[in-house]
């Protein structure tokens, strides 16, 4: 039977597969809203240790996840690893039929796995019809808000999938994030994620731009930001990445790798829909130098530095950039 919060609330067995930027803080707040939590990462290192030091199962395999869990979510970045983990001796199909449903849970409950990475649409509504055969039922419930809002448990979460599935997620989900959609069937989480990342790209790098632009023109970039955060311009995006721009560290939170498969992943699904994308095609080229110029495990946010390249300045943040033209 499911445990119970403090506050009346139902919890539940579940486990979480992957422990990057996202999925580490994403399994804490489960563990800190009262789930029997088991994780699962490629390499056992810190990130897992402290999970189970704060109260997490750490299971050596998928498979195990599997068998202690009905309800798996999936933190990976596209379906051929998440094709990886259900595969196999070792892996989730292998873990779900090997033991009943697992410590706590009821017997009839079918697996659930949910695909929080963000993928292709039209992948995920295949790889749903194929568990199916295998009794597997599949959501996708891809997110937005970063590893911020990761930390905060603050995640917008957009979901696809059957109306009963959503219902036996919602409780997990709500100790992820703070705002909770259920947009259609399955695949319809990922086509509302493509376009989320259509405006997240695209504010990056017109924000990028216009730091560029002020600071050629003599502005301070401190100064340019606080002005656009307090009027139309202003958003998370802007208030989120501010120190990056400002300093050129552009370690991840969001790798700028995957906002550009997340921009291939929107302009798949405008062609398969018939839809111009013609902003997010010039964005993405703007990506793809980026990544080819050797930048792709740095923020998404470093767009900055192609933008600044094709200018001719110095590859670093805002202020850098300035210093750099002063000498």
């Amino acid at each position: 039977m499911p445990n119970s919060r403090p506050d009346g609330a139902a919890t539940s067995e579940v486990a979480l597969l992957g422990l990057g930027a996202m999925g580490r803080p994403m399994a804490a707040n489960l563990l800190r809203a009262g789930h029997a939590t088991t994780v699962w990462n490629r390499t056992a290192d810190h990130r897992s240790r402290d999970l189970a030091a704060a109260g997490a199962h750490l299971a050596a395999t998928p498979a195990e996840a599997a068998a202690r869990a009905r309800t798996v979510l999936t933190v990976l970045p596209d379906l051929p690893q998440v094709e990886e983990v259900l595969a196999g001796p070792d892996g989730l199909l292998a873990g779900w039929r090997s033991g009943d449903a697992g410590p706590g849970q009821a017997s009839a409950a079918a697996p659930l796995l949910v695909v929080m990475g963000t993928v292709s649409p039209v992948g995920v509504r295949e790889l749903g019809e194929r568990l199916a055969r295998d009794g597997v039922h599949v959501v996708d419930a891809p997110v937005s808000g970063g590893d911020v809002g990761a930390e905060r448990a603050e995640l917008s979460v957009m979901a696809g999938g059957d109306d009963a599935d959503l219902a036996r997620l919602r409780p997990v989900l709500a100790s992820l994030g703070s705002t909770i959609r259920h947009l259609g069937p399955l695949g319809s989480g990922q086509l509302a994620k493509a376009a989320n990342q259509i405006v997240v790209a695209a504010t990056l790098t017109a924000v990028s731009e216009a730091l560029l632009l002020a600071e050629r023109g003599g502005l301070d970039a401190s100064a340019l930001l606080e002005v656009l955060s307090g009027g139309l311009a202003g958003s998370t995006a802007l208030e989120v990445k501010r120190e990056k721009w400002l300093s050129g560290d552009f370690a991840p939170g969001g790798r700028a790798v995957f906002q550009l498969k997340d921009l291939d992943f929107a302009l798949d699904a405008g062609r398969a829909s018939g839809t111009p994308l013609p902003l997010t095609a010039v964005v993405e080229q703007l990506y793809a130098a980026l990544v080819a110029n050797g930048d792709g495990d740095l923020d998404h946010s470093a767009i900055y530095r192609q933008l600044n390249r094709i200018a001719g300045g110095a590859a670093g943040g805002a202020s850098a950039a300035r210093a750099t033209r002063s000498e």
